[in-house]
């Protein structure tokens, strides 16, 4: 495949251009706002071959992304974080007129972590859960995409909670809540740990990424099932077929 890498100087970025490569996959373009040795600064200079785009660029860019995408009918594996409500529906609609892949995560780990959270969700319907994610020091958003991508795995049986993200003052927690915490240090490259606690147990399930790569195999992947589809938003779930 030929696929452009959008964001293409930033250390995912550049992680998927160095797998790809390995894999036996041409970089049509790497862009990449800042500039840099063979890099594009914007997608609309780049009117080659191309047969997906990745992206794992500055979600404040989802406009340009998306009409660039769209004027290519091209397919796009969108792979950045922090996406507003607005910028999210602006993905939403732009994917009925081309495949996207939209994941807050592209390990495919954590797209299992999400199915045994909602499970666990299921069986202990009255159980206490916090999320505590830990990213390295120098990651803007907080909580991560994947963070709640994982408290909405609980909402999804327990519509009634509420998030709560970090506490403070002087009152107790409340029964509908998911508690949501954010630690920032060093040079983690993630871990998301979900914790259901009764009166009498406690169950933990927790994923740790060791390395980038793990990513940018994910945005692989993802590549080679999108640019197969029609029209539509698609998510891990869809990948993985469950």
């Amino acid at each position: 495949m030929h696929i452009i890498v959008n964001g293409a100087g930033g250390r995912m970025g550049q992680e998927v251009c160095r797998l790809l490569a390995e894999q036996g996959h041409t970089l049509a373009a790497g862009v990449d706002h800042s500039g840099g040795e063979g890099l594009y600064k914007a997608l609309r200079d780049y009117t080659g071959p191309a047969d997906v785009v990745i992206d794992f660029s500055h979600h404040e860019g989802v406009g340009e992304l998306m009409d660039y995408c769209i004027s290519r009918a091209l397919p796009l594996v969108a792979a950045t974080t922090g996406y507003t409500p607005e910028e999210f529906a602006r993905l939403e609609e732009g994917a009925k007129q081309i495949p996207v892949f939209q994941s807050y995560n592209m390990s495919i780990g954590v797209a299992l972590l999400a199915r045994l959270v909602s499970q666990a969700a299921a069986i202990f319907q009255g159980c206490d859960v916090e999320i505590v994610e830990t990213h390295h020091n120098r990651k803007a958003d907080a909580p991560s995409g994947t963070a709640l991508l994982l408290a909405d795995a609980v909402k999804s049986q327990r519509p009634e909670v509420d998030y709560v993200f970090g506490r403070s003052g002087q009152h107790k927690r409340q029964p509908n809540e998911i508690g949501i915490h954010a630690l920032r240090m060093g040079n983690v490259v993630g871990e998301h740990e979900v914790i259901f606690a009764t009166d009498n147990q406690t169950i933990t399930l927790k994923h740790q990424a060791h390395d980038r790569a793990l990513f940018a195999e994910g945005a692989l992947a993802a590549a080679h099932f999108v640019a197969g589809q029609p029209a539509g938003l698609y998510h891990m779930d869809h990948l993985l077929g469950l």
